[in-house]
């Protein structure tokens, strides 16, 4: 299916592996001119090489989640049709051992990092009346998780900023949405599960299993999400046919919060 986004210009912050990796392949593969910001010059490079066979994929070396990576990326992609704020950190860690300096420091990076782009290109796109923005939330932004508290703190957070962006565009072809992923599978992901005592469980398949048996126990597909399944909703939501989809939390997410919410 061509999704009309031949030659349109996407950013895509922290697009260097995982879900961000997996989008940048998918926006280039329907011929898009695909833009991804990183802090590391090694994975920029390797991201660049594994998306190859997809289509051109160009690359901004700087930390989307301050105010010097901002600007760095502004100099260096002056304007877009579709921005995909991506970036965002995870750190484990109880309530109570959470200092000031750590709740503050992931809400710059998850929030503000989306906000400060936003108030760049989001602003072109109202004065254009065309663009898309998309927020990779997380359900943990609904069902807060008690060991990353601060992290669905801020996945909350850009649900309130995406929802309020988007109450700007009306009478324009504007649209802002966010992304709600679950438990999605990485490098990160196969550590994590093999970090757990499961008992008899030994088998990276047989952690997998016990691991939404027990932890993730509302989800429906009981599997981990592949990056590449959130890539196909994220670019369908960029492209035109999607046009009357504005202002919505669109979940990726196996299942696992209730339909209710």
């Amino acid at each position: 299916m061509d999704l009309k986004l031949q030659g349109k210009k996407v950013l895509i912050t922290a697009g260097t592996d995982g879900i961000g990796l997996a989008m940048a392949k998918q926006f280039a593969r329907e011929g898009a001119l695909v833009f991804i910001t990183g802090r590391n010059k090694e994975k920029l490079a390797s991201a660049v090489n594994a998306a190859a066979e997809y289509g051109a994929v160009t690359t901004v070396l700087a930390d989307a989640g301050t105010e010097e990576g901002a600007n760095l990326i502004f100099d260096a992609v002056p304007a877009v049709d579709v921005l995909v704020n991506n970036l965002g950190v995870y750190p484990p860690r109880e309530f109570f051992e959470i200092t000031d300096a750590e709740w503050l420091g992931i809400f710059e990076t998850n929030v503000l990092g989306g906000v400060r782009l936003c108030r760049h290109y989001f602003a072109q796109m109202l004065d254009r009346g065309q663009g898309r923005v998309i927020f990779v939330s997380s359900e943990s932004g609904i069902l807060i998780p008690a060991s990353t508290m601060h992290y669905g703190m801020t996945k909350a957070a850009q649900l309130a900023v995406a929802r309020g962006l988007a109450e700007m565009t009306k009478g324009t072809e504007v649209t802002v949405n966010s992304l709600l992923p679950g438990p999605t599978w990485s490098e990160g992901a196969l550590a994590f599960l093999r970090s757990l005592d499961f008992g008899e469980a030994v088998t990276d398949e047989e952690r997998e299993a016990e691991f939404f048996r027990r932890i993730k126990p509302t989800s429906l597909i009981q599997r981990f999400i592949r990056p590449e399944e959130i890539a196909a909703t994220a670019v369908f939501i960029a492209s035109p046919f999607s046009s009357a989809t504005n202002g919505a939390a669109i979940k990726v997410e196996g299942g696992i919060v209730p339909a209710i919410t």
